[in-house]
């Protein structure tokens, strides 16, 4: 019997089978989201948060490596949408815009590339916006439609 003990105790060492050593799950920002709602900050910590407009709609639709967004503001004529590119680490977003809608064209040509403090969670993320100093200032929250 510890002919036979000793080896399997010497494999589940070696190889470390500890259900705590999983591999953790990558989450994905591929897939398209829905704005729920916006925070702004004071000290890092959530001061505020604004629900979106009667009717206001805003998507974002990532893939590959791209971003594709609009918005939808009933009482408002102007077009907003954007496409461009993004690459995302586990706390940060970087979106790098290279197309859009005339109003939104007037914005790429001052700012093209936008960084945000990532948060994501696998049916919702927060992309935060930040002062100089690394302080968080707004944020948009979205949830996962697909």
């Amino acid at each position: 019997m510890k002919a036979l003990l000793l080896p399997l105790f010497f494999l589940l060492f070696f190889f470390g089978l500890n259900k705590n050593d999983a591999p953790e799950t990558v989450l994905s920002l591929d897939g398209t989201w829905e704005l729920v709602d916006f925070y702004t900050y004071d000290n890092n910590v959530v001061i505020d948060t604004v629900e979106r407009a009667q009717g206001y709609r805003q998507i974002k639709m990532y893939n590959n490596g791209k971003v594709m967004w609009t918005r939808f503001v009933p009482q408002d004529s102007v077009e907003w949408f954007g496409y461009g590119y993004y690459e995302n680490t586990r706390d940060e977003l970087v979106e790098t815009l290279e197309y859009g809608s005339s109003s939104m064209m007037k914005i790429i040509d001052t700012a093209r590339v936008f960084k945000f403090k990532l948060i994501l969670k696998k049916s919702s993320f927060s992309q935060i916006s930040t002062d100089e100093n690394g302080n968080y200032t707004f944020s948009e929250n979205y949830k996962r439609l697909n």
